[in-house]
């Protein structure tokens, strides 16, 4: 572990973390949306995995310019998440059920990223990496983008679903 001295070494491990956070979701994805029975859950598991391939992208791009190796730091947080998520698929359950769980797996995910860039983008301003700004900014409001529509489809179709079996009301 290299010591932080600087916001701007700060600045450069919140990257690294946030670029070992997104290529354990670009593993995690493609499983996730296997998983899912609703098509539009599948769908916005699919089309989150090519934003996700992006958002490697932009961050192998910001590390370039900061000349800094992406390697070398492991998400422990992701990791917990992606395993949460493994569980969930692994988990015996009715498909609309299942698909709840899916969304409630990702939204975690999802919120944490949120937090992650939110914080490297204030980072980059307090710097004056405009770059890197930009394409933070571009990154948090996707992810912002997939989490209202995870919530969505869950508050639409899938908790509805999910809660056709529940046979007694208050």
């Amino acid at each position: 572990m290299s010591e932080l001295a600087t916001l701007q070494d700060l600045f450069v491990d919140q990257i690294k973390d946030l670029y070992s956070a997104e290529n354990q979701l670009v593993q995690a994805l493609p499983k996730m949306a296997a998983s899912a029975s609703n098509a539009q859950l599948k769908k916005s598991f699919e089309t989150h995995l090519s934003q996700t391939q992006e958002h490697v992208s932009r961050l192998t791009t910001i590390l370039d310019t900061l000349g800094a190796d992406p390697k070398g730091k492991v998400c422990k947080a992701m990791q917990g998440l992606v395993a949460e998520g493994a569980e969930t698929i692994s988990e015996k359950a009715t498909p609309a059920v299942k698909d709840a769980a899916l969304i409630a797996a990702a939204q975690r995910a999802e919120h944490y990223e949120i937090s992650g860039y939110g914080t490297a983008r204030a980072f980059a301003q307090q710097l004056g990496q405009n770059e890197a700004v930009t394409l933070l900014e571009r990154t948090l409001q996707e992810e912002k983008q997939t989490d209202e529509l995870l919530t969505k489809l869950a508050e639409s179709v899938i908790n509805i679903k999910a809660d056709q079996g529940h046979t007694t009301r208050k």
